[in-house]
């Protein structure tokens, strides 16, 4: 067997380098765009209202992506719940609580997004040939039964070729369920979906990268119709929105892992400090996935658990995401001056349920999963997400952060309600008796010794 530093350069040399991230660029970019397409909008109101045709081509290109990104996500989704149910309590305990507080995310940016309203006032035009063309579609399709009917696509292809979400959405259930009934003879389908994934999120970050020219020509068109107003309303939406996940993070989330843990949440979000600096550097909580399995298991909770809760999590357990999509969609309808009605409101709720899983990967997912969304229920409020365009980028910050606590705080609660966690270390690690090896990202003998111990001596998952 031949070790050492030779061998160790070869690895190396052999290893093709590292690509530099340069999505921070793309950020930049959207900056300087929405600050030209201010000063357009201000200075020659009449040439920022025809640069609107930029945003509503990018809005296409991102309707283009929907029905695929939500195909993907949605199908792999339900096999990481078999992956996850297989081992029993965890999985199950994991899948319960994710549904939960996603629901609940879901509900406060209703709440708040009602009790604001940042986009009323606004009253940005819309195409009125194509809001009287969707009309007439609307009223061609009937009533609630036609709907429903409507749900079901002619063929099982059709709903993924013909762009319709909501058949896409539900041919996606069928074979994500389908898939999990087949066992390990349906892994093999899974692995060759995520490809296909892989595939539909590398268009859409090239896609994404358009994201400038779309922000530029949809708020000059904005300002240039509304004046400072927009500018202002915009800015309201996101101090909203931020403060609304500052409260989620430390208000629910805190209180609940306080009365099951006893465990402060500011301890917690101290521990995984430097994650939440990678995720802002990123604006993706799955730059810091690899850190939060070692960081929770070295506080503490089992291998087994963190190893089903975290991946998990990172598609269903979606907090910031779901407090976003709502808000977002109340912005959009308030802004076109046609606000959603609450039965519009509560079946937006439900469809986001589902439609949101798995969007934590990839910056720019959350924003074709919010088109969606207004394409099932209120197709004609589609063009409003090139205002979001603008400020989508600044808002992914405060969404990555917030799944990112969401899935850290699930992992503690999961171990305590399983018997998979050791409250002792978790609180002598969190004191900083036990520092983290950022070195090495691993324990040592001594930390190894005991973690075997204390799984020894707890119930098993």
């Amino acid at each position: 067997m031949t070790t050492g530093a030779g061998s160790d350069e070869a690895q190396t040399k052999d290893q093709p380098e590292k690509k530099r991230d340069r999505t921070h660029w793309l950020y930049i970019l959207v900056i300087i765009a929405v600050i030209a397409g201010i000063v357009v909008g201000l200075v020659a109101p009449e040439t920022a209202a025809s640069l609107g045709i930029l945003g509503e081509l990018f809005v296409k290109l991102i309707k283009m992506m929907i029905v695929p990104v939500i195909f993907c996500t949605v199908v792999l989704g339900i096999g990481k719940v078999r992956a996850a149910a297989a081992v029993g309590k965890v999985g199950g305990l994991a899948i319960s609580y994710f549904l939960i507080m996603s629901t609940i995310a879901l509900g406060i940016g209703l709440v708040v997004g009602n009790l604001i309203s940042p986009g009323t006032g606004l009253n940005v035009p819309n195409d009125p040939s194509k809001g009287a063309e969707l009309a007439g579609e609307a009223e061609s399709a009937g009533g609630t039964m036609e709907f429903i009917a409507d749900i079901i696509p002619a063929t099982l292809f059709s709903a993924v070729t013909e762009g319709n979400v909501l058949q896409a959405l539900f041919v996606a259930l069928l074979v994500g369920f389908g898939i999990q009934s087949m066992g390990r003879t349906g892994e093999g389908l899974l692995r060759g979906i995520e490809a296909v994934q892989k595939l539909v999120f590398r268009i859409l970050i090239g896609v994404l990268w358009l994201a400038p020219i779309g922000a530029f020509g949809a708020i000059a068109e904005v300002v240039g119709d509304t004046g400072f107003e927009a500018v202002i309303q915009l800015g309201v939406l996101m101090l909203a929105f931020y403060v609304t996940c500052l409260l989620f993070i430390f208000g629910v989330l805190g209180a609940l892992l306080y009365m099951v843990a006893r465990v402060s949440i500011f301890k917690l979000a101290r521990y995984l400090a430097r994650e939440y600096l990678l995720i802002v550097a990123t604006s993706s909580s799955e730059s810091a996935l690899p850190r939060l399995i070692a960081k929770m298991e070295h506080a503490g909770v089992e291998p087994a658990t963190v190893g089903i809760v975290v991946p998990t999590g990172y598609s269903f357990n979606l907090d910031g995401t779901a407090i976003y999509l709502t808000m977002a969609s109340l912005f959009i309808a308030d802004a076109l001056g046609d606000p959603l009605s609450i039965p519009e409101q509560l079946g937006l709720l439900a469809f986001m349920i589902i439609a949101s899983k798995g969007a934590a990967g990839v910056s720019g997912a959350g924003l074709a999963t919010l088109a969606a969304g207004l394409q099932s229920h209120r197709p004609e409020l589609l063009d409003g997400v090139g205002i979001i365009v603008g400020v989508d980028r600044f808002m992914s910050e405060a969404r990555a952060l917030t799944n990112f606590s969401g899935n850290a705080v699930a992992t503690v609660l999961v171990g305590s309600w399983t018997g998979t966690l050791d409250s002792e270390r978790l609180n002598q690690v969190l004191d900083g008796d036990r520092p983290f090896d950022e070195a090495t990202m691993i324990d040592d003998e001594d930390d190894a010794t005991d973690r075997e111990r204390a799984s020894a001596a707890s119930p098993s998952a």
